[in-house]
């Protein structure tokens, strides 16, 4: 059963993830200076191009898949939403936490593990951003097709979780 949402003094959904508890918790995994709870500060990250504000009751900045999967089994114990984003570009309101909670920001994800030229596929963290990922596969006489208009701000895990692709994804 899940807990239910309430909202703040200034309309902010509240949480399990308010919690001091659990932001020490995040805290362990991620490091206290990876982990921001003040409204200025998190409000960016309750909106993408769409103009409605959903501001989460903290960003959390993992590094690696490990610290994923750990925040992921805090936020099941805890009951409480988790919204992944990437550079936040999007029109559609995917990396918006619209029932509060915490958003996973991937900025610190940003490793291209392979890029294989025979089978022509890559192996990367979601916070690579589509250009950087461009340029990669490019100085191995490769293209990556797909070209989102904001190329050079959007995330490949947004790009993926979307379906962004562009004018050349046809190719």
């Amino acid at each position: 059963m899940f807990e239910s949402i309430h909202l703040s003094s200034k309309g902010r959904a509240t949480t399990n993830a308010s919690k001091p508890e659990v932001l020490d918790k995040l805290g362990a995994i991620v490091g206290r200076e990876n982990v921001v709870v003040d409204p200025e500060k998190v409000e960016p990250y309750g909106a993408d191009a769409i103009k409605e504000k959903y501001p989460p009751e903290a960003v959390v900045f993992p590094e690696s898949t490990s610290q994923m999967v750990a925040i992921l089994k805090l936020a099941n114990e805890y009951l409480f939403p988790v919204t992944a984003r990437g550079g936040g570009v999007g029109y559609t309101g995917g990396a918006v936490p619209i029932d509060g909670g915490i958003v996973i920001g991937t900025d610190r994800m940003k490793k291209i593990f392979e890029v294989n030229v025979d089978d022509l596929y890559a192996v990367c963290q979601p916070g690579l951003t589509t250009y950087e990922l461009q340029q990669a596969v490019a100085e191995k006489g490769l293209l990556f097709a797909p070209d989102p208009a904001s190329y050079k701000d959007s995330f490949i895990g947004g790009n993926i979780a979307e379906n962004a692709g562009g004018m050349r994804t046809p190719k």
